[in-house]
């Protein structure tokens, strides 16, 4: 009888080391527990088998949440193909435990090189998958770019990040889309608590594994007040910080000022921050006019999709000496004397320096995911080449299984009340 790892080796993968798979399927049993909503969906899953022989291609981080929903999908039938959305991310010893455990396709190393992350989405796109889990829009990118000859394949995708949407919708608006995706980051029970909740704690906690650093009588600058901006600033808040708010957008920033926030341009807010975190989902946000301006020892990190809203080149540019000095802190000693403090490269600081979102976050968020497969499945001929709204019946479903699920009840709208809601006459 053959073991788990030699059944392993019969698939193609790509991950560090498979003997951490032991480790890896603790790790992904843990986050299980929390993910209620999943457990439900997969045990519905396992019955009906909606997902029956379809192969499915995820770039996602490869954490032990995303574990489950992988999981799950194979319980549906699915066959399928993941890699990493993030050169850090990656959990190695869960790859490990996806291929030798679940015997799925992963190709994922933490701290890839960027040629290998392109290659690793190439390898995804080798399995010729129909439909598409992405989250940055890297798989739908490839696909509408250099992978051209695939596009006949897809029956459509989904998308986990407000920056992938950017790019989905410009792809849209140009004609250029080739199939229907589901807005996945857009559904309320996902950027409500994944965006706002999620992200807040989890970059709090990247940066305190990190640095050690008291945030309490810190000055925190935050970068952005969508809803992971105001996740970030509410938890900084809440640990004793000063929070100052940047913004592009004025409805935004009336709402931070609201809210009790210092609002400024960075340039001003440069001289201020001990730690600034970008959360823009844009490019160059923090620049080198910025880091001359800032205090000696402040702290820089970001926690967007991608690598771009902190220029790094430019500080490096400036810099005369760099150090590591901590796992994921780097030292850049300018040539004003000043030295400024860079975590995780730029990268995202909650999974490259943590362990990202909590798993409860992210059991709606991969709820949602799992759903808009199932629509997708069901809608196929029906559905235009648009990005579309997660259906709300879908969102208050997923909404509903959690509370139950949490022991917590809610009322039901009469008969009377129903008529009183959808009556004009009735209103005065």
């Amino acid at each position: 009888m053959k073991t788990k790892l030699s059944r392993a080796e019969e698939l193609d993968y790509d991950i560090k080391d498979l003997t951490l798979s032991n480790q890896g399927r603790l790790k992904i049993e843990w986050a299980g527990h929390q993910m209620s909503v999943l457990k439900w969906l997969t045990e519905r899953f396992v019955r009906e088998k909606p997902f029956s022989g379809l192969r499915i291609g995820a770039c996602l981080h490869v954490t032990a949440e995303t574990a489950n929903l992988m999981i799950a999908l194979k319980a549906g039938g699915a066959n399928l193909a993941l890699c990493a959305s993030n050169p850090l991310s990656t959990q190695d010893d869960v790859a490990a435990s996806l291929v030798a455990d679940e015997h799925i396709r992963v190709y994922a190393r933490k701290g890839e090189d960027t040629k290998t992350y392109h290659d690793h989405v190439d390898y995804v796109l080798n399995f010729k998958p129909q439909i598409i889990l992405d989250d940055g829009a890297d798989l739908h990118g490839t696909l509408h770019s250099k992978r051209k000859e695939l596009l006949p394949h897809i029956l459509g995708g989904t998308e986990e990040t407000t920056t992938g949407l950017v790019r989905l919708r410009s792809l849209e608006s140009g004609g250029v889309l080739q199939y229907p995706v589901i807005a996945v980051n857009d559904a309320k029970t996902k950027h409500f608590f994944d965006n706002r909740y999620g992200t807040g704690q989890s970059t709090m906690d990247g940066v305190l594994r990190a640095t050690n650093l008291l945030i309490a009588g810190k000055w925190v600058v935050v970068a952005g007040y969508g809803w992971c901006g105001r996740g970030i600033a509410m938890r900084a808040k809440g640990m004793g910080a000063k929070v100052i708010v940047t913004e592009v957008d004025p409805l935004k920033a009336i709402e931070a000022v609201m809210d009790g926030y210092e609002v400024m341009p960075m340039k001003e807010a440069a001289k201020i921050g001990d730690l600034f975190v970008t959360v823009t989902g844009n490019t160059m946000v923090i620049t080198k006019e910025h880091f001359k301006l800032m205090k000696d020892g402040a702290i820089v990190a970001n926690s967007g999709h991608f690598n771009v809203e902190i220029d790094t080149e430019g500080l490096a540019a400036m810099a005369v000496r760099r150090r590591v000095i901590r796992d994921y802190v780097e030292e850049y000693a300018l040539d004003n004397g000043k030295k400024v403090f860079l975590l995780a490269e730029g990268r995202l600081v909650n999974l490259a320096a943590a362990e990202g979102h909590p798993a409860s976050v992210m059991d709606m968020s991969f709820a949602n995911q799992a759903l808009a497969v199932e629509f997708l499945i069901k809608m196929e001929k029906k559905l235009n080449h648009k990005v579309y709204p997660v259906p709300e019946a879908v969102d208050k479903e997923i909404a509903q299984i959690k509370l139950k699920n949490m022991g917590v009840y809610i009322d039901a709208l009469t008969q009377e009340q129903e008529k009183y809601l959808s009556s004009w006459e009735l209103g005065t």
